[in-house]
């Protein structure tokens, strides 16, 4: 059947209605590392992180931010004529530097055609500094400044199965500790991690809806050589599920969540070297077409089961009269 992307709020439609014309993610790539990775809360970082920290897209760390960011307009404005920008540090841990460093790093990203900055980093690098410093930033200059999350999974057990160093709790104070400031955030989640199931989509969906974020990405995991995550994979001791699973549980998790949340991605891309999995052997963008087929064919939306919130119990004995 054929895709149809109106059966979830698609996140360029929703930046076309806010910005009134197409908008494009700069990619930087700044030199970092995360507190799982240099001792502080652990060692060798989640288990299916390579050493790039999710920067393999980006241009190379060693050059300068304004570099990074006027070779990557230059290429979206001559390929897809766009008009403006959203910076987005996007490697590593970028919260994870020092105050000072971090503010100079934003700063010399308040360019010309830059609508908003997004901002990668850890639940457990959300500190009152940074964001009172961005809350700052943005009154001043008018940017729109997004916090993007890395989550995972809502699983804890799952969390701890994959070394990833912080809790749930964490995540929830982040967010808290980011809406008092009115910043809007961007979920990160894994659909198909090995020790998750459909009990575990459905709760990812229902707390992001519960806490009010803003945006959801979907990855879909990767596995690269090297990683403590490819030596369980070789060894069969983390099995993938299959893409018609990972299609399904995308669907269950579009149908469990708020429809006013905005999807940025429903599936992600892999490193081309080394790689032992990645994506079912097929491209993102097919992946993203059968899921948009699937949600055609079996005639459900995003927010078709978005009915637990608000005393659900009560709604359905029928709410008493006061």
């Amino acid at each position: 059947m054929t895709p149809d992307i109106s059966r979830y709020n698609i996140y360029s439609e929703y930046l076309k209605k806010k910005y009134g014309g197409k908008v494009y993610k700069l990619p930087v790539n700044l030199p970092g590392t995360c507190p799982n990775r240099d001792g502080t809360l652990g060692y060798g970082g989640c288990i299916f992180c390579d050493e790039a920290g999710a920067g393999f897209q980006c241009l190379p760390n060693t050059m300068e931010i304004k570099k990074q960011i006027e070779e990557n307009r230059e290429y979206f404005k001559k390929r897809f004529n766009a008009q403006k920008f959203i910076v987005y540090f996007q490697a590593f841990t970028n919260t994870y530097l020092p105050l000072s460093a971090f503010m100079e790093n934003i700063k010399n990203a308040c360019l010309d055609d830059v609508v908003g900055i997004s901002v990668s980093t850890r639940p457990d690098c959300i500190n009152d500094k940074y964001l009172d410093f961005l809350l700052e930033l943005k009154e001043k200059s008018g940017l729109n400044i997004d916090i993007e999350l890395g989550l995972q999974t809502v699983n804890y057990h799952t969390l701890e199965k994959i070394n990833r160093g912080h809790s749930l709790a964490e995540f929830i104070d982040a967010v808290l500790r980011i809406h008092q400031r009115g910043f809007c955030i961007c979920a990160h989640l894994i659909l198909n991690l090995p020790w998750d199931g459909p009990v575990d989509v459905v709760e990812n969906a229902k707390i992001i809806s519960a806490l009010g974020i803003r945006y959801v990405k979907l990855h879909s995991l990767y596995v690269v050589a090297g990683t403590r995550l490819g030596e369980l994979y070789k060894r069969g001791e983390a099995p993938i599920p299959s893409m018609d699973q990972y299609v399904d549980s995308v669907v269950l998790f579009l149908e469990h969540l708020d429809p006013q949340i905005v999807i940025q991605r429903l599936v992600g891309k892999g490193p081309e070297e080394n790689v032992l999995f990645s994506n079912w052997g097929s491209s993102w963008w097919k992946i993203k077409h059968t899921i948009e087929s699937e949600l055609a064919e079996r005639d459900t939306r995003q927010g078709n089961r978005f009915n637990y919130l608000n005393g659900r119990a009560l709604t359905v004995r029928g709410m008493p009269e006061l």
